[in-house]
């Protein structure tokens, strides 16, 4: 797992996957018995491009794992742990819960064909509103404890769903939701909101489909390649249809008032299958698209000690139509010899700063979109797609995306990563910015050069805000994609960290001279949207969070929503120009 995406070494892996069962169980209760049935659906299956099986409600016997394994697929676990939350309330009668999750994971745990365990599914919401999120909550945590304990390596989530989207669950290493919705820009809008609500973490959808009883086969054909397109479209890191096959059997009995699989009982196909299967085929976007050229600028002073990790991110990038164009402003290191190994266009200049050095990558780029990269940054290999997939849906005149800080930078580093005054981006919806950071921004070529670039007088700092302030007092918009993700490094001293700091200071100054009106009494920013970065989450999460319940108790959404924090509260988390 490497921030919004998993990965199986250095190949990153889009879970196209089905979920599978619950079946009728044999006289001793094992619900995956018949392994003559359990190999012929696999084949199937690994047949049509589905690379990842869901076992929503029981766990698998270590023999499902083993046939898994022999046609290519990896299994999502469940744990069932919505079974026994009832027993928060009233403890007669209870199993020892823990023992059970235990023998359950060390019966499996390390199977190479073992995607991840999911501790549960979907804890109905009203005994939620009951128990309250923070109890629930640390139920949860118990039991990702107790996994651990067994499975150290083991990937570990939980299968929530819109009612109880409230719930923070911050220890796990994937989130899931299972999200029905047929209309594709619904579906699109919401997951925008799941992406900020999961932060850097990967989204994957736990459960999608339509009942073809109700709808019709072409209905449901139709439906879920809209869903699977949106949601990787979206960034999503992977879906699960529901279902395999329409035969299911749930509280004792056969379930045949509707049919949501994308085979009939008999397992014969529906057409669901075949809409499935060119979907999966086409992941994360169809080809054919017209992409726009793109030309990447990376400004570099002194960049010796980063800026190879970031030419060989670029080298990786899967993109049909990019340059990269290096401005080295003026180094004194030999930044330009390691430059110089690789096939990208150096462009050297006197040391005029940073503002500089972007407007003359400005003026040399042959793309229509102009994408920047700090000298201590790297990029997921699907950067640029997500961005420009971004641009092709509208017409925002800039576009940024997360920045996340790489593991193994050492403790100061990944302290600094948690600290305020990092670049961080600032929201007004869950898709337009009112602010993207520096190392992560690509904009029209045209919209930049209609505002005269970035302005000079900002040296180190400060030109990301002044330009995108520029850009929407011109009427343009910026937009915000969560997975057109790069890596940046944070500073790895305190000594580094403080200089790094000194230097937004005084393109706070700066910015505060030239735009005066953006700055309130206490001389900081006032930010109509919502500030996005760990300082902010750290430094504000005393404050009361407030859940809309409904009339008794039965909203059927419910929204949990922060107090705007006063200027003294949020202080600390303000961006410093970064």
């Amino acid at each position: 797992m490497a921030g919004k995406f998993l990965f199986v070494g250095s190949e990153k892996l889009y879970v196209r996957g089905v979920t599978y069962g619950a079946f009728r169980p044999d006289e001793k209760g094992n619900e995956y018995h018949d392994l003559g049935q359990i190999e012929r659906d696999f084949a199937r299956m690994a047949s049509v491009g589905i690379n990842t099986v869901r076992i929503p409600h029981t766990t698998p016997p270590r023999s499902l794992l083993d046939a898994a394994l022999r046609h290519g697929l990896r299994v999502m676990a469940g744990l069932s742990a919505e079974q026994y939350v009832g027993f928060l309330i009233d403890r007669k009668g209870a199993p020892d819960i823990a023992a059970l999750i235990r023998a359950r994971v060390r019966g499996c745990a390390g199977h190479p064909a073992l995607l991840c365990w999911a501790l549960g599914n979907e804890i109905p919401a009203s005994l939620v509103r009951w128990l309250g999120p923070r109890r629930t909550t640390r139920y949860l945590e118990r039991l990702y404890r107790i996994v651990k304990e067994e499975d150290p390596d083991g990937l570990v989530t939980y299968v929530n769903y819109p009612t109880t989207e409230y719930l923070e669950l911050p220890f796990l290493d994937l989130v899931c939701f299972n999200v029905y919705l047929e209309s594709e820009d619904r579906l699109d809008a919401y997951l925008a909101r799941l992406q900020n609500l999961v932060g850097d973490r990967p989204l994957i959808m736990g459960e999608i489909g339509l009942d073809s009883l109700r709808n019709g086969e072409e209905a449901q054909a139709r439906a879920l390649d809209g869903q699977i397109r949106t949601a990787f479209a979206g960034g999503c890191a992977g879906v699960f249809v529901f279902t395999w096959t329409d035969e299911w059997y749930r509280s004792g009995a056969e379930v045949d008032d509707w049919a949501f699989g994308l085979t009939r009982r008999d397992r014969q196909p529906k057409p669901a299958l075949t809409a499935v299967r060119e979907a999966f085929a086409e992941v994360p976007f169809p080809p054919g698209l017209r992409w726009p050229r793109i030309s990447v600028v990376v400004c570099t002073h002194n960049g010796r000690r980063m800026i190879r990790e970031c030419l060989e991110g670029l080298r990786r990038i899967e993109y049909p139509d990019y340059e990269v164009i290096v401005v080295d402003d003026g180094s004194t290191d030999g930044t330009a010899t390691i430059v110089g190994e690789y096939q990208v266009r150096l462009i050297r200049t006197q040391h005029r700063g940073l503002s500089n050095a972007r407007n003359t990558g400005l003026a040399a780029a042959t793309g229509e979109i102009v994408a920047y990269l700090d000298d201590d940054a790297y990029p997921d290999p699907h950067w640029l797609t997500y961005l420009a997939a971004a641009f092709l849906a509208t017409p925002h005149a800039g576009v940024g995306g997360p920045n996340i800080a790489p593991p193994g930078d050492g403790d100061i580093a990944e302290c600094i990563a948690n600290a305020p005054g990092n670049p961080v981006h600032v929201l007004l919806s869950d898709r337009e910015a009112e602010h993207i950071p520096g190392c992560n921004m690509t904009f029209r070529k045209t919209c930049l050069e209609a505002i005269g670039g970035f302005d000079p007088q900002f040296r180190t700092a400060g030109d990301d805000v002044d330009v995108c302030w520029r850009l929407r007092q011109g009427g343009w918009t910026l937009g915000y994609h969560p997975t057109a993700m790069v890596w940046h490094h944070r500073r790895n001293s305190v000594r580094a960290y403080w200089r790094q700091q000194v230097g937004y200071g005084r393109a706070e100054a700066q910015l505060e001279r030239k735009w005066p009106e953006k700055y309130n009494g206490t001389g900081h920013a006032t930010w109509a949207g919502r500030i996005y970065g760990k300082g902010l989450l750290g430094s504000l999460r005393w404050r009361r969070r407030r859940i809309y319940h409904g009339i008794w108790g039965m909203a059927p959404f419910s929204s949990c929503t922060s107090p705007c924090p006063a200027s003294s509260a949020a202080c600390p988390s303000y961006p410093n120009a970064p």
